[in-house]
C-alpha cells in the first residue's frame, strides 16, 4: 500500500458545495423578501459557515470548505462580482433532464477585470475558521469556476464586438489577478470548476459547437486548454490548482452523457493543473479506457465514484475494485476519491438529507483509509 498523502488533493477529498442548512436558507429567503438587511444576512452566513468547518474537520476531511454557503450559483455569483460582467435574468431555457433552474445569466456590458471581489473576503473567513477550529492537518479550499466558463459561456456580449481576442485576454488578466489574490489571502488550495467539457462528450454535442462556433474541433479543445494554462501560468509554486468536470449536477439531475474520449489527451496530458476531479459515478461518464492519456506523474486525478445525488452507500468493494481497475492505467499513488461533484452546486441543493450527506463523506474517508494506509 502507498501512504497518506499529504499534499492536496488529498485521498479522501470532495468537491465543495454543501446542503444549505436551514438558517442559511431562511435568512437568504428573509433577505430575498426585505425583511433583514445584508449585515443580519452575513452574520447567520458567518454562524453557519464556522458549524460547517467544525463538522468537516469532525469527520475527518483535510480539505475544508465553506460549503459555498454565500452563494445561490456555483459560478454566476463569481463572475458576476468581476467588472464588466452583469447577472441579468434571461429567456428560460432548460438544459437538465426533467428540472427547473432559476433563470439567470451573465453578460459582459465593460473590460472584464478583477477587483475587490467579495470572494477573496470570503475565503479570508473560511482560512481564519479553518485555522481557528483544525489542528493544522486542515486546509482550507477554495473552489471558483474556470476561466472558460465566462470566455467560452458569456451571454449578451456588449462591449467586445466579436473582438475574441481582446476578450480572451482580459480575461485571462483577471484569473491571473484573481490567482494572486487568493493567495495573498493565504490560498493555497484553489479549485476551477469547469463544465464546458461536456461540449465533446457525445457526437451531438460536439456538431452543436462546431456549428456554433465556425472552427475545427480540435482548435476549439486547444483553445480551452490555453485559457486554463495561460490563466494559471504565473500561480505561486506552493498553491495547488486543480479543475473540477461534471455534466451538471442541479436537484440530483444531469444535463447530458459522455465520456472523456474526445478530450483525454487535452486534460490528461496538456493541461498544468495539479489535479483533475474527475465524475465516474455512473455509466453516463463512460469507462476508465480514457486514463491511458494520463502522462503528468506530479498529477493527481481524482475519481468522483461515490455519487451525491442519491442517498444510497456504494457497495466498499465495488468502489475499491473499481479504483485497482484504474490504478492499471494510472499508478494508484496518482489517484484519489471524491465525490463526482458536489452536493449543492446551487442553493436549492440535490435531494438528499444533511445526514445522507454526511453518511457519504464519511464513506469515502473511509474507503481511501481502506485503499491508500497500510
Amino acid at each position: 500500500m502507498t501512504k497518506t498523502l499529504v499534499k492536496a488533493p488529498f485521498r479522501a477529498d470532495h468537491v465543495g458545495s454543501f446542503l444549505r442548512t436551514e438558517p442559511i436558507k431562511e435568512a437568504r429567503q428573509a433577505y430575498m423578501n426585505g425583511k433583514i438587511e445584508q449585515d443580519a444576512l452575513k452574520a447567520i452566513e458567518d454562524q453557519e459557515i464556522e458549524k460547517l468547518v467544525k463538522k468537516q474537520i469532525e469527520v475527518g476531511l483535510k480539505s475544508v470548505t465553506d460549503g459555498e454557503f454565500r452563494r445561490s450559483w456555483w459560478h454566476l455569483d463569481f463572475l458576476a462580482a468581476l467588472e464588466g460582467v452583469e447577472l441579468f435574468e434571461a429567456e428560460y431555457i432548460s438544459n437538465f433532464q426533467g428540472a427547473k433552474t432559476k433563470n439567470s445569466a451573465i453578460k459582459v456590458v465593460d473590460k472584464v477585470a478583477f477587483h475587490q471581489h467579495p470572494m477573496v473576503e470570503h475565503f479570508t473567513f473560511l482560512k481564519e475558521a479553518v485555522d481557528k477550529y483544525g489542528d493544522g492537518s486542515q486546509v482550507a479550499k477554495f473552489s471558483i469556476p474556470s476561466p472558460n466558463m465566462l470566455f467560452t459561456r458569456m451571454q449578451g456580449d456588449e462591449f467586445y464586438n466579436r473582438n475574441t481576442e481582446q476578450f480572451y485576454t482580459d480575461t485571462v488578466a483577471a484569473y491571473k489577478q484573481a490567482i494572486q489574490a487568493f493567495y495573498d489571502a493565504g490560498c493555497r488550495y484553489l479549485q476551477l470548476d469547469d463544465t464546458s467539457w461536456i461540449d465533446f462528450v457525445s457526437e451531438e454535442r460536439i456538431q452543436a459547437v462546431v456549428e456554433k462556433t465556425g472552427q475545427e474541433l480540435q482548435d476549439i479543445i486547444d483553445a480551452r486548454v490555453r485559457c486554463i494554462n495561460d490563466a494559471i501560468s504565473e500561480k505561486p509554486a506552493d498553491m495547488t490548482i486543480t479543475m473540477h468536470i461534471c455534466r451538471g449536477n442541479f436537484k440530483s439531475t444531469y444535463i447530458t452523457s459522455g465520456g472523456y474520449d474526445q478530450f483525454s489527451d487535452a486534460i490528461f496530458a496538456n493541461l498544468h493543473v495539479d489535479g483533475l476531479f474527475l465524475e465516474y459515478d455512473d455509466h453516463r461518464s463512460g469507462d476508465f479506457e480514457p486514463l491511458k492519456s494520463f502522462k503528468q506523474n506530479e498529477q493527481t486525478v481524482v475519481l468522483g465514484l461515490i455519487t451525491s445525488k442519491f442517498p444510497e452507500l456504494e457497495n466498499p468493494e465495488k468502489i475499491k475494485a473499481r479504483i485497482a481497475e484504474a490504478s492499471e492505467l494510472i499508478p494508484l499513488e496518482n489517484l484519489s476519491l471524491s465525490p463526482q461533484c458536489g452536493f449543492s452546486s446551487t442553493e436549492e441543493g440535490n435531494i438528499i438529507t444533511e445526514e445522507e450527506q454526511w453518511n457519504k463523506i464519511k464513506h469515502i474517508i473511509n474507503i481511501a483509509e481502506d485503499v491508500w494506509i497500510d
